[in-house]
C-alpha cells in the first residue's frame, strides 16, 4: 500500500480532531456542521489508517497484490469503462430534468411564501445527491446486464 494512503488517513484524522476541538470550545451556529465534519474526519481517517496497517502486514501482502491486480483489471476493462460513461451520462440527464423541475417548484413555493427557512432546501439537495448516486448505480447495473 502506498505511503500516500497513510498520509491521507493522518490528515483526515487531524482535520476531524481539529473540528471536534473547535466545536467543543466555541459556541456557534455551525456546531452541528463541525460535529459532522469531526465524525467524518475521525471515522474516515481511522478506517484509512486501519486499512493501511492491515494491508502492509507481511502475511497480507500477497492478498493485497492480488486485490490490486483485480481492481486494475476491473478499472481498465473497456466494456466497463463504456458502461460507466453511459450510466453517468444517463444519470446526468435525469439529474438535469429533476433540477429543472425543482427550480420551477421552488420558485412557485417561494412566490407563495411557503418556505420560511432553508432547511427544506438543504434536505432536498441532500436527497438529490443520494438520488444522483443511486440512479447512476441503477443505470450501470442495468447496462451491465443488458450488454
Amino acid at each position: 500500500m502506498k505511503k500516500s494512503n497513510l498520509y491521507i488517513g493522518l490528515i483526515y484524522l487531524f482535520i476531524g480532531i481539529a473540528c471536534l476541538i473547535i466545536a467543543l470550545n466555541f459556541e456557534s451556529r455551525l456546531e452541528g456542521l463541525l460535529y459532522g465534519f469531526s465524525g467524518a474526519g475521525i471515522c474516515g481517517g481511522s478506517v484509512i489508517l486501519w486499512k493501511y496497517y492491515y494491508w502492509t502486514r507481511p502475511k497480507n501482502k500477497d492478498r493485497y497484490k492480488e486485490k490490486i491486480e483485480n481492481e486494475s483489471i476491473e478499472l481498465h476493462d473497456e466494456r466497463k469503462i463504456i458502461l460507466r460513461d453511459k450510466s453517468g451520462r444517463y444519470a446526468y440527464i435525469v439529474g438535469l430534468i429533476v433540477i429543472s423541475v425543482s427550480i420551477v417548484v421552488f420558485f412557485i413555493i417561494g412566490s407563495l411564501n411557503i418556505i420560511e427557512n432553508t432547511k427544506l432546501i438543504i434536505v432536498y439537495l441532500a436527497g438529490f445527491l443520494a438520488f444522483q448516486y443511486i440512479i447512476g448505480i441503477i443505470f450501470f447495473n442495468y447496462l451491465n446486464k443488458k450488454y
